[in-house]
């Protein structure tokens, strides 16, 4: 149980972005009515934002 809560608290920054980065990003895409390039949807837009943010921030372990 420990070794569990240790890897999420680890990957944390990941989960956070998963888990609220990218539904935020896909919903102002949505709400600002802006088309994403190359045919993507909005929540795969998120997705692309949430780890250009999240995996720099896994890696340095800090958000600033």
């Amino acid at each position: 149980m420990v070794s569990i809560l240790r890897t999420f608290f680890y990957l944390g920054p990941l989960f956070f972005a998963v888990g609220f980065l990218v539904p935020l990003t896909a919903q102002l895409i949505e709400a600002s009515g802006w088309t994403p390039p190359f045919g993507l949807s909005a929540l795969h837009c998120g997705f692309i934002v949430g780890a250009a943010l999240g995996l720099p921030a896994q890696i340095r372990g800090r958000w600033i």
